[in-house]
């Protein structure tokens, strides 16, 4: 009879991984996608991923450059490269060249890259993304957060920021701020900008901006920190929530001329990881970053959309009593249910986990607590991500037949039924308890 190896499950496992577990947002869809197969009707407000279909000049890109096989530079296709610096300059007023750009699959490996071959703290407010914490202490780095407010709309206070660097102002610190914010929907005014660039410049941070939504500021009117701290700034985008094309795992990264020994470590540990990103994917990208009247088209009624949808929610959110900031971009919701916090605790409901697990498996409606990003267990905050609906269908409606009307309560509920239909599920369970 043959003989089985028992080991424990940490056997050979870095102490840096041990006890991870997945990604939060990952785990919600395919949790989601199991009970949708067993026959439960599911809200799926949990996953991040765009609804909207990527751009079809985009999509034609693509078709035309599915020969393309070779291996191509670590930093990236050249001529991708040159439309990503005239891309900023477009919208950002940010001056610079194809050398300053770097290509990743996904801006999320990059950001792992750079915490891996900078050896700094962490800094990073809460709430912030679920992967930004969890790369850290893969990569051995310390993490720290910086606490924000629900009054500020959760916000990185300057002061607090500076709070933290004081203590040990030499020691060499990376900030990650992203905005339109996962998961707040929050923005930043220039004057708010102005003051955390001052902050970044006193103790020479290192920032990067996290900037994966900035096309979906919903009045198209986002500002790029690196315009008050371009010396040390990178900007890190991508394609996956803008374009709709997160399968695409293609991601960016800006960086400003005395960071050039950086970018050339991260390319180091590419060339030795990923190698190169996906050709036809960066032959198509050309594309998604040139100016094109299609894409301005597409963007500007996505924004609309998830504009109507953001403040609608927010809107019967608070008529239920729940404190939730209005979203400025994006396509996400930070409610806080804390009002309601006797009537949960008496059915047992103490933190944010127990209730988003309860309303998932009382109404179907999937959302991530706050706890994973970095909120206190016992608030009772969570993150809702207003993505479930046909985004072909809605844009398609939104681009013609409302072209030059408003995109009112009828029109969401004709168009963006399940998604108003998870808000009446949501009342009618605060209702009963």
């Amino acid at each position: 009879m043959a003989k089985t190896l028992k080991t424990s499950p940490y056997v050979n496992l870095n102490l840096n991984v041990r006890g991870l577990n997945q990604s939060a947002t990952l785990q919600i869809n395919e949790r989601s996608n199991q009970l949708i197969k067993q026959g439960t009707t599911v809200y799926k407000l949990g996953l991040g991923q765009s609804p909207f279909p990527v751009p079809e000049i985009v999509q034609e890109a693509l078709r035309r450059n599915t020969h393309q096989k070779d291996y191509l530079p670590v930093k990236g296709l050249l001529k991708l490269r040159e439309a990503i610096a005239e891309f900023n300059y477009r919208h950002q007023g940010i001056e610079g060249s194809a050398d300053d750009i770097m290509i990743g699959p996904g801006s999320k490996e990059l950001i792992f890259i750079l915490q891996l071959v900078y050896y700094g703290e962490l800094i990073i407010p809460t709430p912030s993304w679920v992967s930004y914490s969890p790369q850290a202490r893969i990569a051995g780095r310390h993490v720290s957060w910086v606490p924000t407010s629900e009054e500020s709309e959760w916000k990185l206070s300057p002061e607090k920021l500076d709070l933290i660097c004081r203590s040990d102002p030499e020691r060499p610190r990376v900030v990650i701020l992203n905005y339109p914010s996962n998961p707040t929907g929050a923005t930043y005014s220039r004057s708010w900008l102005k003051k955390l660039a001052g902050v970044a410049r006193k103790y020479k941070l290192i920032l990067i901006s996290d900037e994966i939504y900035s096309l979906l500021d919903h009045e198209g009117n986002h500002v790029s920190i690196a315009q008050y701290y371009p010396e040390g700034t990178i900007i890190s985008s991508g394609l996956s929530k803008w374009a709709g094309a997160g399968g695409w795992r293609l991601g960016t990264f800006t960086f400003p001329e005395n960071l050039k020994w950086l970018q050339n470590a991260m390319a180091t540990v590419a060339s030795e990881t990923f190698t190169s990103t996906s050709a036809p994917i960066q032959y198509a990208a050309v594309t998604a970053f040139e100016d094109h009247p299609e894409i301005d088209e597409y963007l500007f009624h996505s924004r609309r959309i998830l504009k109507s949808l953001g403040n609608y929610f927010a809107a019967r959110l608070r008529e239920n009593y729940i404190t939730v900031p209005t979203p400025k971009g994006g396509f996400y919701l930070f409610p806080n249910f804390n009002i309601y916090r006797e009537k949960l605790a008496g059915r047992g409901i103490l933190t944010s986990f127990e209730l988003c697990e309860t309303i998932l498996r009382e109404t179907g409606i999937a959302m991530l607590p706050g706890m994973e990003f970095g909120r206190q267990p016992e608030e009772l905050t969570c993150r809702i991500a207003y993505v479930d609906f046909n985004g072909e269908e809605v844009l398609f409606k939104a681009m013609n037949e409302y072209k030059d009307r408003p995109l009112n309560t009828d029109f969401l509920r004709k168009h963006c039924s399940k998604m108003l239909y998870a808000m009446d599920k949501l009342e009618e369970w605060l209702l009963d308890l």
